[in-house]
């Protein structure tokens, strides 16, 4: 994925906080999303066989995820993330009723 001018990528801390605020990280391809975000990040330290079997087998369970992009091409595709007007409250945290 090419980064955009102006838009860095977020760590993978920032962005399991940010999924944890928002609820998404029920989400199989949000969990997905993080898993290759720290696989990114550790590639400099791993060797390249294990960096390659890791990510093969990242590529092997998005796979199995199947169509979950039915339905949201524009967001997954194009990168138009619109993101729920509505925030949930996390289950079992103050704000949950």
């Amino acid at each position: 994925m090419q980064e955009m001018p102006g838009s860095p990528t977020p760590s993978s801390a920032e962005l399991a906080t940010y999924l944890e605020q928002r609820g998404e990280l029920s989400k199989p391809w949000m969990l997905q999303l993080l898993r290759l975000t720290k696989l990114k990040e550790a590639k400099d330290s791993m060797e390249p066989d294990a960096y390659m079997a890791s990510l093969q087998e990242a590529h092997a369970y998005l796979m199995r995820l199947g169509e979950f992009w039915k339905g949201r091409e524009q967001e997954v595709f194009s990168g138009r993330y619109q993101p729920e007007t509505l925030i949930e409250p996390l289950p079992g945290s103050p704000e949950d009723r």
